[in-house]
């Protein structure tokens, strides 16, 4: 019997900053699942990682504005309607659309009835990543078409999506699962039947992030000792980057650092003129979106890994970010902010260095603390390369998602 398809449907295919989701993605091929993605966007990122090459699964791209594929949305309007599901999926977009009074809920309604309309014939399931739009083209498909449906979550979409409509797909769908336990203790609670909800880490694959020996070093910011700080993340309000450069201003102007920034976002070019407005301007670095090798080079050159996160004014938050468990299965000490997600996996003290969000002035003390000091820079590095590896491997981590999809290893 030939083994049914699933359809996975992403917000956009093949994204820098989504690693996490091309790990998951090769793992479920990898133990034998056939895939057919679906991406609500083009790619817009310049390059893309290697990882994005080894996975075979076909693409097809829903049209991301319907105006712009009018021909393609009616043809798929005009097939789909004549389907069973058909009026109980409208029926739900309207409801929807009463609520959410926006041109986004009638692009993911043209969506999902183009999505639908692109199903292989022996497709099996439905899988969203995001809660949010991706998670809502699916949801219209699956009522259109009859299929199951499930999703995973992760934080953005968990954080800024309302509530009725956390709720009402979480009625609808088979099963979800999340990437932090405070995220599903959230959405648990949200569940008509709390069961429903699962929590699966990411995790990380240690085959692409080998262990790296790291030396004490001395650098300690005083002349000739320069420390070498890194942040990887998006320039986006939630990443805390006004904090991280209002941090970097406040330290004693004899104290000898150099921060490198990898990441794109909307942010970008703004955050470069405040760096030269606080007189940082030759002391960072702006290297952009990069592959996944040259971020793995630049772990290794770093002294200190960076990231401020806070809620932004939206409610949008970071989970558990995968750059920081990158950065420590290099060994580099980090430093964070206490959100839930993040303190999952660092522990103050223990594991890494972890103070408020939104307090430049504490981020700064701390900040001048660890440049100061390679020997604890050393052993927070140390602790959390191995915390890391014993709790956070992808492989047991993909295990819990195999078992949803009725695959166990044993089976594979």
């Amino acid at each position: 019997m030939t083994q049914q398809s699933l359809a996975v449907v992403l917000k956009g295919y093949p994204r820098l900053s989504e690693t996490f989701i091309a790990q998951e993605l090769l793992g479920l091929e990898r133990a034998g699942l056939r895939l057919h993605l679906y991406s609500l966007r083009a790619p817009t990122d310049p390059t893309r990682h290697p990882i994005h090459d080894e996975i075979q699964a076909p693409v097809t791209y829903l049209p991301e504005y319907l105006h712009k594929a009018p021909w393609r949305v009616l043809a798929a309007w005009w097939r789909q309607r004549r389907r069973p599901g058909y009026r109980q999926a409208f029926a739900a977009f309207l409801r929807d659309l009463k609520r959410d009074r926006t041109r986004n809920r009638v692009r993911r309604f043209g969506q999902g009835l183009v999505l639908a309309d692109s199903l292989e014939a022996d497709c099996g399931r439905l899988y969203a990543h995001f809660l949010h739009t991706p998670a809502s083209a699916t949801r219209y498909a699956a009522l259109v078409t009859g299929l199951p449906w499930c999703c995973s979550a992760h934080a953005k979409d968990i954080w800024t999506t309302p509530e009725w409509e956390k709720r009402e797909k979480l009625a609808e769908l088979d099963w979800l699962v999340t990437c932090t336990a405070f995220g599903h203790e959230h959405l648990a609670a949200l569940a008509p039947v709390p069961e429903r909800v699962g929590l699966v880490r990411h995790g990380l694959d240690l085959s692409r992030f080998p262990k790296w020996q790291r030396d004490v070093g001395e650098a300690d910011g005083a002349a000739g000792g320069r420390v070498r700080l890194l942040s990887v993340g998006r320039a986006v309000a939630k990443k805390g980057y006004d904090d991280v450069l209002d941090a970097l201003a406040a330290l004693p102007q004899d104290l000898d650092w150099q921060l490198t920034h990898i990441g794109g976002g909307s942010e970008s070019e703004r955050l470069k003129a405040r760096a030269q407005e606080l007189g940082l301007e030759g002391r960072i670095i702006w290297r952009g979106a990069q592959p996944q090798s040259a971020v793995l080079e630049a772990y290794r050159n770093a002294d200190l890994f960076l990231l401020a996160s806070k809620v932004a004014d939206d409610g949008d938050r970071d989970g558990l970010p995968n750059v920081l468990m990158e950065a420590q299965s290099q060994a580099l000490a980090c430093l964070a902010t206490e959100l839930p997600g993040i303190e999952e996996l660092i522990t103050d003290g223990e594991t890494g260095a972890l103070v408020p969000p939104a307090a430049p002035a504490a981020l700064s003390t701390a900040l001048e603390a660890l440049i100061r000091d390679p020997a604890e820079r050393f052993r927070l590095g140390q602790a959390g390369q191995q915390r890391l590896r014993r709790d956070f491997d992808a492989g047991p981590c993909l295990e819990g998602l195999l078992r949803r999809f009725a695959r166990t290893p044993a089976e594979v």
